[in-house]
């Protein structure tokens, strides 16, 4: 059994320069677990509830001041002093304290910040990697294929490219070192190529490349270049291309508007088509609004035998909706965000019925982070072999890569995606 001494918290900033929650959790062991609550931009309107004040005279309304008081009163009375069989336990223990669907009444991101310290203050008290103390039984560990995020648009960015995000994958790179180096190599010569085309070498919110262009294809025909001009092929053997164009942003009045054209479902589906016979994509995520289901059935049927189809918005790291869409054909795989369910355990419950269903999963950072690397280690944990955490650039994305390969640089795991 496990005591828990006290749970305290703190409003921090996260790399937006927007409020966030940071947690400490100190067991009567002497373990501590700490924690910063990471919260997104581009959302999906079934995720769990993010409290914020609503105060405008500070932080123009985002401060987090109600959720830091409910974690140092409604959380940490009743648990301090409690002992916990595991962190699955003490999970439940805070489902009960919030006693509300989707986390409202004390909040998913006050939550997720206690969830996470207690993950690691468990993990320390075992005296065990944080990784190793999340791995489920009977599943491998394994090191992720890093996806970077170097062309940003969408709600992550101020120019007129409607896709939100444009990616990176070394999928046949030979381990976490390699594929790092890559993204880096990759990233460096894109900052030149569009240098020599007169275009911004301004950031993003996750440190990508927000430059003026509007086109998709145009975006996809400048990566391809890019890559190549690093010396890198566009292979599965290779780096691939992965979009998350985050249709939500786009969809209004039941169509879809890119780049000044006007799609239904079907012709959005068709341009998507188009594309991954033209370049080099292997995942395909949000590509149509989280409300659009028939059209999300229609994707399935027409790219899910090509293309990985993964869901965020449309899940939103929910167990039931999850089921939901698995049992529809709604896509084949599930961005993985632990703050849109809440807590740690819910989040691998939610990559277990994933795994079960021979779907596959993608753990995820958000458009505000800190520099907490706690998705890495939940990555490795899960054995999904595939992890975002934005361009290979800014301390609070690199922080995740650098997790990865200290894991690797200490531990013999396999490298890749799992099949």
């Amino acid at each position: 059994m496990i005591e828990v001494k006290d749970i305290s918290a703190f409003e921090i900033l996260d790399s937006r320069a927007q409020p966030t929650i940071s947690v400490l959790l100190e067991l009567t062991s002497g373990a501590v677990g700490k924690s910063s609550v990471p919260s997104g931009a581009s959302t999906g309107s079934k995720e769990a509830v993010e409290l914020r004040d609503g105060d405008p005279m500070r932080y123009a309304g985002r401060g987090v001041l109600r959720a830091v008081e409910h974690i140092n009163g409604k959380v940490a009375d009743p648990l301090r002093g409690r002992d916990f069989a595991s962190l699955a336990d003490f999970d439940e223990a805070l489902i009960k304290i919030d006693g509300t669907a989707n986390k409202e009444r004390i909040g998913a991101n006050a939550i997720i910040g206690v969830s996470m310290a207690a993950a690691r203050a468990f993990a320390n008290a075992e005296r065990r990697s944080l990784w190793r103390s999340l791995t489920p039984t009977g599943v491998e560990p394994r090191l992720p294929v890093p996806h970077f995020n170097i062309i940003n648009g969408g709600a992550h960015a101020s120019n007129a490219l409607d896709f939100q995000e444009f990616m990176i994958a070394p999928l046949g790179a030979r381990n976490m070192a390699e594929a790092v180096r890559a993204g880096a190599e990759i990233y460096r010569v894109l900052r030149g190529e569009l240098q020599s085309r007169s275009l911004s070498v301004g950031l993003g919110d996750e440190g990508g490349f927000a430059p003026e262009i509007g086109s998709p294809e145009a975006v996809l025909e400048l990566l391809v270049d890019t890559i190549e001009s690093a010396g890198y092929e566009t292979s599965h053997e290779g780096v691939m291309i992965a979009l998350d164009p985050a249709a939500n942003g786009f969809y209004r009045d039941g169509m879809y508007h890119v780049d000044g054209e006007k799609l239904s479902s079907h012709e959005m589906v068709e341009r998507y088509s188009e594309m991954i016979e033209s370049y080099p994509i292997w995942s395909l995520e949000d590509g149509l609004a989280e409300n659009d289901r028939d059209g999300w059935v229609y994707l399935t049927e027409r790219l899910g035998e090509y293309v990985q189809l993964v869901g965020d918005d449309l899940l939103v790291t929910n167990p039931t909706i999850i089921t939901e869409a698995i049992e529809h054909k709604m896509g084949n795989a599930a961005l993985i965000k632990p703050n849109q369910i809440g807590t740690v355990t819910e989040t691998l419950e939610a990559i277990r019925i994933c795994r079960d269903a021979g779907w596959s999963q993608m753990v995820s950072h958000r458009s505000g982070e800190t520099v907490d690397s706690f998705i890495a280690d939940l990555a490795v944990a899960a054995g999904c072999g595939q992890i975002k955490s934005g361009a290979p650039a800014r301390g609070e994305r690199v922080a995740k890569y650098n997790r990865l390969i200290e894991i690797e640089a200490t531990n013999d795991l396999p490298y890749g995606r799992a099949e």
